[in-house]
């Protein structure tokens, strides 16, 4: 088996996770992209969506994650993002309030739709994470 990969998921304020994983799989500006070891150096823009994570032990994350960076150079992922929440860390109750609110808003407010997509990307995470 290949080196396993070295990830970090970091939003503004901590390290929501940091460990070694066999695949990283997220949404940039250019589409969905996966990462596996030894896969070619990129930089590029994350979107808000879902960020899934299987580790070296099998185990499957999910996180919720805003906008932000990623990059992909000898075996090490980092995803530097404005925020992020690991699956069993969102309410999604609160989550389904919040999206809600936002699709009944003023639909040209970019902040609404910015947190309309962060809503959504959450409740999928608790969605893909089960």
């Amino acid at each position: 088996m290949a080196d396993p990969l070295h990830v970090e998921l970091v939003a503004a304020e901590r390290i929501v996770w940091s460990g070694e994983a066999t695949i990283v799989i997220t949404r940039t500006a250019d589409g969905d992209i996966g990462i596996m070891p030894n896969h070619a150096p990129i930089l590029s823009v994350l979107v808000e969506g879902t960020v899934e994570i299987r580790t070296d032990s099998d185990e499957y994350l999910v996180a919720a994650v805003g906008s932000g960076f990623l990059s992909v150079a000898n075996n090490r992922v980092s995803l530097l993002v404005e925020h992020a929440e690991l699956s069993g860390d969102i309410d999604v109750d609160r989550a389904r309030r919040e999206l809600e609110q936002a699709e009944g808003a003023d639909r040209s407010d970019e902040r609404q739709q910015v947190a309309a997509r962060e809503a959504q990307a959450r409740i999928r995470a608790v969605e893909k994470a089960t």
